[in-house]
């Protein structure tokens, strides 16, 4: 299988839910982020997919799901979101690259992407990836780092920086860590046929010393009081998109019979995968993928046996 391309920004090994979350300072974050989440997410649903699920720091929020699949490309990652989780038939664990979901065309009825298109040097193919496997009319979350917000604009006037927050394109101020400029990423998303229904602003008071001389809880309360602005500009560090749109299929599978129905080989597309032990198998091109410890691996194929012929 050749190297993804484009490159994939990975979290493997990475302590980035104690050192960032837990204690870097980022209650506020975290709080407004939830105030968004609750404010765009549908009453409940069947099936919802966490892109970047990371350990899990969001996935309680999504109680109205009855099942959610968490996808990372870390595998380290998941295995924390599992330990704190637990390995119920509520959740389901997926290592896989967006580029190339394993999933079945317009299976999900949600979708979520949370401080994840930042990474994405190809926003509109990871954004297609997500809108074929939604439903028809499906809901999706969609936050993104904003390239024009007060604190760029400010520092590109007083000539502290030199790339312009007001053009279209996106800015990679650190490798694979991308702004966007809000009119850029809803062209992307009409253009995949998807529709806005909600725009909010997020995180305006971003500031670590801002934060050490004001009240999270009062921060946190004026944060909420102004994400509804959104609808009319966007100059917070952090946007939210909610959506509706999906694939012109509806793709409906049971769980609980065949878990296995859900996956498709992200090589070639060929659905359904066969099961043999630790591993998933592809009748069509011969792939072969993990399936150890309750995780699903599809971000590279696993050897076949010695002396295994191809299936099919």
């Amino acid at each position: 299988m050749p190297a993804p391309d484009p490159p994939i920004c990975d979290y493997e090994g990475s302590d980035y839910q104690v050192s960032f979350w837990d204690q870097g300072g980022r209650e506020y974050e975290d709080r407004v982020e939830a105030i968004a989440l609750k404010r765009l997410l549908p009453k409940g649903g069947g099936l919802l997919l966490e892109l970047g699920a990371g350990a899990g720091r969001n996935t309680p929020r999504y109680a109205g799901f009855q099942r959610i699949v968490l996808l990372d490309y870390s595998l380290s990652q998941l295995e924390q979101a599992q330990r704190a989780l637990g390995r119920s038939e509520r959740y389901i664990y997926v290592a896989a690259d967006i580029y190339r979901l394993p999933f079945v065309d317009g299976l999900f009825d949600a979708a979520t992407m949370i401080r994840v298109l930042h990474h994405m040097a190809d926003a509109p193919r990871a954004l297609r990836q997500v809108r074929d496997v939604l439903k028809p009319d499906g809901a999706f979350i969609l936050e993104f780092a904003n390239k024009r917000n007060v604190k760029s604009i400010l520092r590109y006037w007083l000539g502290r920086q030199e790339w312009n927050p007001f053009t279209s394109e996106p800015v990679e101020f650190a490798k694979l860590n991308f702004d966007f400029h809000p009119g850029r990423v809803q062209a992307w998303l009409e253009a995949l046929g998807f529709r806005v229904v909600r725009k909010l602003t997020v995180s305006h008071f971003r500031s670590p010393a801002l934060k050490k001389l004001v009240p999270v809880w009062f921060l946190v309360f004026l944060d909420s009081l102004l994400q509804p602005t959104g609808r009319m500009w966007q100059y917070s560090p952090s946007v939210f998109f909610g959506l509706r749109g999906g694939n012109a299929i509806s793709h409906t599978v049971d769980l609980g019979a065949d878990l296995l129905s859900m996956f498709k080989c992200p090589v070639c597309g060929q659905a359904p995968l066969a099961e043999a032990g630790d591993r998933l198998i592809c009748g069509n091109c011969g792939m072969q993928w993990g399936a150890a410890n309750g995780i699903y691996d599809f971000r590279r194929p696993v050897a076949p046996p010695a002396g295994a012929s191809r299936p099919g």
